[in-house]
């Protein structure tokens, strides 16, 4: 698969890079859909699955071009690439936007969604007993978790650790966000906020070539927190990557009605109209985290009155739609020139 790419391919590349590095940090999102939708998603799973025992001997015997070859890491570093200027910059913007426009922020992306869903259902064809059981199970699975109450947090490193190898699965598997498991885990602020920002804020400082961060014990248990995530990231990554690729090759049309069921499931998840529901005391005060951080105990979704911000909401559920058909389209052009 490592194919030869124009310098547009590769542009376009990082830019779904950027997509997909922007839906992981928004909780509800899945960043496997763009994968999906965008068209690489198999290449994807078939990329992370090259990383084994056969790729670490190529890199222990210093065979650096081989392995590079190997594990199609023109395509990785490229899509990688994306997802990194997206975390320090795209998610920093979808933060202020979902702070300030958050109705529209979520009709975007439910439009988006329900594009996905329009998208991956016209291609497959092969429904029978099994395939509407997956399907239903997917939903009823995608549902149930959108229902669940987040827990408090924890910084326990092992327990960072396994938050790392969950919050990639939205990454592999499509409709499950990984963020939203997060938060259900109790840890979307410390993991993709915080530390985020304590990385942000360090690689400032050593551009200035101040290091007095190194004094500073908050700053580097944040660091050591960051370090752990990534390193149970790329864990999951490889790992789910390995699972997901046995199961497309051996039960395909099993897994794609699977996955068509939980993205229909997610759409409890970013359904625009709902209130943020925040833990209490008895007394009615709310309950903060160790930085002071509100505690997030539940969303309330409501169906919306007829006003004239519903009506744009409405509009930017149509407009999310059209962008994934537009990439649709995109897609088709690209196999055909190809």
């Amino acid at each position: 698969m490592q194919s030869t790419r124009t310098f547009t391919d590769k542009l376009f590349l990082v830019l779904k890079g950027l997509g997909m590095g922007a839906a992981n940090k928004v909780p509800g999102v899945s960043g496997g859909v763009v994968a999906f939708v965008a068209g690489f998603y198999e290449e994807f799973i078939y990329s992370l699955k090259r990383v084994n025992k056969k790729a670490f001997r190529l890199l222990l015997k210093g065979r650096f071009k081989s392995f590079y070859n190997y594990i199609n890491g023109r395509f990785l570093s490229l899509l990688f690439t994306g997802m990194l200027i997206s975390y320090f910059s795209i998610s920093k913007v979808l933060d202020y936007l979902i702070h300030h426009y958050e109705l529209y922020v979520w009709s975007v992306f439910f439009g988006m969604i329900i594009g996905s869903i329009y998208y991956i259902h016209k291609d497959f064809d092969d429904w029978n007993t099994k395939t509407y059981l997956s399907l239903a199970i997917g939903i009823i699975l995608g549902i149930s978790i959108s229902f669940l109450s987040p827990a408090t947090e924890n910084s326990n490193l092992w327990f960072v650790f396994f938050c790392g190898i969950i919050s990639v699965s939205g990454m592999t598997l499509p409709g499950f966000s990984g963020s939203f498991i997060l938060i259900l885990l109790g840890n979307y602020v410390l993991l993709l906020v915080d530390s985020v920002n304590a990385l942000y804020d360090t690689m400032s400082e050593v551009i200035l070539g101040d290091f007095s961060f190194t004094e500073n014990t908050q700053r580097m248990q944040m660091l050591k927190i960051l370090v752990v995530f990534t390193l149970g990231s790329i864990t999951g990554l490889v790992t789910f990557s390995h699972i997901l690729s046995y199961i497309l090759q051996h039960y395909k049309s099993i897994t794609l009605s699977s996955i068509i069921g939980f993205i229909i499931g997610s759409l409890g998840v970013v359904w625009p109209w709902k209130k943020t529901i925040f833990k209490s005391h008895e007394s009615g005060n709310l309950l903060l985290d160790s930085r002071g951080q509100r505690i997030i105990h539940n969303y309330e979704r409501f169906i919306p009155e007829l006003s004239t911000e519903t009506t744009f909401a409405i509009s930017y559920i149509i407009i999310g739609i059209a962008v994934v058909l537009v990439l649709q389209k995109y897609g088709q052009k690209t196999k055909k020139t190809a």
